[in-house]
Parts: C-alpha cells; sequence; structure tokens
C-alpha cells in the first residue's frame, strides 16, 4: 500500500507540473495552441502523454499515444478513432469526459478503471488539457495518464472535473 500511495503522489505531482506548464501557455483568456507545446520542455512528460483530435464535439481520434502508454492501451493506438480503441460503456465514458472540455474549453482530471481491458484492478489516473489553434475552440486535447494499480486506486476519483 505504501508504495501504491507513492505512485499515486508522484502521478498528481506530475499532473500539476504539467498542468502549470499549459497554464503558462496561456495568455489573455486564450487557450494554448498544439503549436505552442515544446516537446523540449515536457521530456519527462512524452512516454506517457496523448494528443488527441476534434473532429466534432462527440468524435475523436488518437493524433499521437506516448510509448509508455502501451501499458494503458495494451496495443498502439495513434491514428486510431476513440470508438476503435474503446468499446461499450468506457467509449461512452470518454466521449463524454472529452465532449465536455470541448464545450467547457476547460481541463478535466479523473480516475478510470482499465476493466473495459479485463484489467479492473488497474486504473489510469487521468488528466485532459484543451488547446485551441484559435485561442477559443478546442480542436485538440493534451493528454496525460498514469497507471496505478489496486482496488484503491480505482475508488479515489470517477471523471472528476476541473473547477
Amino acid at each position: 500500500m505504501v508504495s501504491e500511495l507513492g505512485a499515486t503522489a508522484q502521478a498528481e505531482g506530475a499532473q500539476e507540473a504539467l498542468y502549470a506548464y499549459w497554464a503558462g501557455l496561456g495568455m489573455q483568456g486564450r487557450l494554448p495552441a498544439r503549436a505552442d507545446l515544446r516537446p523540449s520542455e515536457m521530456k519527462s512528460f512524452l512516454p506517457m502523454l496523448s494528443l488527441t483530435d476534434v473532429r466534432t464535439q462527440d468524435r475523436f481520434s488518437f493524433r499521437l499515444a506516448g510509448t509508455g502508454l502501451y501499458q494503458v492501451f495494451g496495443t498502439e493506438v495513434t491514428g486510431r478513432s476513440l470508438g476503435e480503441v474503446y468499446v461499450g460503456s468506457a467509449a461512452e465514458y470518454w466521449r463524454r469526459e472529452l465532449s465536455g472540455i470541448v464545450v467547457d474549453r476547460r481541463p478535466a482530471i479523473g480516475v478510470h478503471s482499465l476493466g473495459w481491458r479485463g484489467a479492473a484492478h488497474l486504473s489510469v489516473l487521468w488528466m485532459r488539457l484543451p488547446l485551441a489553434s484559435n485561442g477559443q475552440d478546442v480542436d485538440m486535447i493534451l493528454g496525460y495518464d498514469a497507471l496505478l494499480g489496486g482496488d484503491r486506486a480505482a475508488n479515489r476519483f470517477s471523471g472528476i472535473r476541473a473547477a
């Protein structure tokens, strides 16, 4: 349990650092754009980062998924649509969460069980940050995921939206 708590605290610290980086890119009420991101300034996050293209308010596809995300998805997801990666209630969960980010133009965090891929003992502590080429309309979402083990992590949050 101590190692699980340490992993959770480490993941939360990484989320806070990435959020601070993202928030520092926005100017005068405008959302940061993909072009504002500098991979050289985000090296420690890269394996667990994803970029999701917003096709419409409720259609999404993975533009990029870091190498560390293979352990989350169990396969390469770059270039695949949300519906090709997730099925059933997991697909609906992510469609709802991502659509909320597009509409609200605000970050979101939560924990989601990997039960959809047969690993209910594992969860993902996730954060999604909106990006907008024009500063207003969300056209891409920056994601950060941390894999957590144990039942305790699965019950910690459930799709909590950032205030």
